[in-house]
């Protein structure tokens, strides 16, 4: 187990460290100019090259890679060019909102995605499992953005059961974190129908259908706990989702998390901002996957860690 997460630390390490030398290598491309931002339409070419110069943009782009490394080795993620504050304090003050955001959403599609799966499962191949299957389609295939807006339009604005936008109550969360586990929902329900069919196929459930077992308590006994098992290997890939997605949410709900905080930092190509963020994102898609492939074997001791 330890020799397995150290060799798993280490892969991270360098996944995350491709991860920053691509997304440099991206913003360095940019044809934007963050010095001219920052120095205004009416500054001077000196004045810009002055902020150029202090900014170490003016440098070539391998030593600017490196003096960003060895900061961030450091701690150090920078200073935003606009916000003029640490971005590490930046992300650690809106971390938390988009974290919260992240469990609820998790919760939602699990409960939903669960539950629509074992149901449509057991009914298998009637019109219930046919229009669930439906729905489940329906919630992969629909936008994030498009879902926001009919929520807020239909809960808030028409049936006013929920605010606008904000954050502070748990009304605030209900139709951000709905939003997210739309998506979410329709795959874990297409997984656990389809895990929960195959598990039924298999001997031992057959033999403790065969001494008298009743329907139901084989099916939440036995074959429910091992037909999880995908679901659970899917919450850590869920994160990589999330991260993804939380962006368009939170600017759509006005949630202050770290997703908003990209969309404002990428208008304004404030690079520290979208470096820092980046590689928070992808330090918690790689932890998720381990976190994910650690609980599996607790679930299920027949799954072995090498």
């Amino acid at each position: 187990m330890y020799a397995y997460v150290i060799r798993r630390l280490v892969e991270a390490a360098l996944i995350l460290l491709g991860v920053s030398f691509i997304t440099f290598i991206l913003l360095y491309l940019v044809p934007a100019d963050p010095a001219r931002q920052i120095a205004g339409r009416s500054a001077t070419a000196q004045t810009v090259e002055n902020i150029r110069e202090q900014l170490g943009l003016n440098l070539p782009f391998y030593e600017q890679y490196w003096r960003y490394l060895v900061n961030l080795l450091q701690g150090d993620f920078g200073r935003s060019y606009l916000q003029k504050s640490e971005v590490g304090e930046l992300i650690a003050a809106r971390l938390p909102a988009s974290l919260l955001l992240m469990v609820a959403a998790i919760c939602t599609e699990l409960v939903m995605g669960v539950m629509i799966g074992v149901i449509a499962a057991i009914k298998r191949d009637t019109p219930l499992d046919k229009g669930l299957m439906v729905f489940s389609f329906v919630g992969v295939s629909a936008p994030q953005f498009v879902v926001g807006i009919l929520l807020l339009y239909v809960f808030a604005v028409q049936l006013q059961w929920f605010p606008i936008g904000g954050y502070g109550t748990f009304a605030h969360i209900v139709l951000p974190a709905l939003t997210l586990g739309v998506l979410g929902t329709g795959w874990y329900s297409r997984m656990m129908r389809s895990s929960l069919i195959d598990v039924m196929t298999q001997d031992y459930i057959r033999t403790a259908r065969a001494k008298g077992m009743p329907r139901m308590r084989v099916i939440f006994r036995h074959a429910l706990p091992n037909a999880f098992l995908p679901i659970i290997a899917m919450i850590g890939i869920d994160i990589g989702f999330f991260m993804s997605g939380i962006v368009v949410v939170e600017s759509v709900f006005g949630w202050p998390g770290i997703g908003q905080l990209a969309w404002q930092a990428i208008q304004r190509v404030d690079i520290p901002i979208i470096m820092g963020v980046t590689l928070v994102s992808a330090c918690a898609i790689v932890l998720g996957n381990l976190v994910a492939d650690l609980v599996a074997p607790f679930v299920d001791p027949r799954i072995k860690l090498k």
